[in-house]
């Protein structure tokens, strides 16, 4: 699973640097800026889509902020402009993507990507027999080169059909797939990362991904990958800053054993 992540590249620096177009509408793009990205909070996503109106031109890369945790497009409207509340669906199994009610018709034609610098998970370390309950240590996944990771991803737009007036809104979803490698020395899922040379076929708009896509990576594209213990603060989703990422938790306090989300 991925239920929290890390990400420090704002939207204008990270259009820049895909030759995108900057749909975010911040006005301080720091915002966006976190080094603790919790479900339901607005993330940074990279779709492709054709002008709007203009079906028959080249479609292009763009920045977009979303809510992260899918809502499907026929959920009903708890009232005006605003979506019932549901199970909060942040994650997506990659296998069944296609299948899923929630998420089969975003697989065909929404698709995203979702940048990040790395990702979080933990680790259950049972306790001893008579010693209280398991540990969860968690750790940091990220590129060991610093260079940013690129997890594939599904969006939705929520329309309020009896209210028309009401502003869409958008979401997303991560995917995940099997652990590869030393990665499910701490978990057994983890987010599918998306390789550049597949992006064309991952994002266009026009036509299903293929299959072989939606498949765990291979050893070799999560070789450069690495897991590192980091301070518990993390898991208290009111902590926000570099210092979450100091090795070996040695920033913990009571404020870190808040329980997860």
């Amino acid at each position: 699973m991925c239920g929290r992540y890390a990400t420090t590249t704002n939207p204008g620096r990270l259009a820049a640097e895909l030759d995108a177009i900057d749909e975010t509408g911040l006005a301080e793009p720091d915002a966006a800026v976190s080094y603790n990205v919790a479900p339901t909070t607005q993330v940074l996503t990279v779709v492709e889509r054709h002008e709007h109106g203009h079906p028959d031109d080249d479609p292009r890369l763009r920045i977009r902020r979303m809510r992260w945790g899918l809502i499907p497009h026929w959920t009903k409207a708890a009232e005006p402009g605003v979506p019932a509340k549901g199970r909060p669906l942040f994650n997506a199994r990659a296998d069944k993507a296609t299948s899923a009610p929630s998420f089969r018709d975003a697989t065909k034609h929404r698709r995203c990507l979702v940048p990040m610098d790395g990702w979080y998970e933990w680790l259950v370390e049972s306790a001893p027999t008579g010693q209280g309950k398991a540990v969860k240590r968690p750790f940091y996944m990220s590129h060991t080169d610093g260079s940013p990771l690129y997890m594939a991803g599904l969006w939705s737009v929520w329309r309020d059909r009896e209210h028309p007036a009401a502003e869409p809104l958008l979401s997303c979803t991560i995917l995940t797939t099997d652990a590869v490698g030393e990665l499910a020395d701490i978990h057994d899922r983890m987010p599918l990362p998306m390789p550049r040379e597949h992006w064309a076929a991952w994002l266009d708009p026009d036509h299903p991904a293929p299959n072989d896509l939606l498949r765990p990576p291979s050893p070799a594209q999560v070789a450069t990958i690495a897991a590192r213990p980091v301070s518990s603060l993390v898991n208290n989703v009111r902590n926000n800053g570099p210092e979450l990422l100091v090795p070996d938790g040695t920033c913990d306090d009571e404020a870190g054993q808040t329980t997860l989300l």
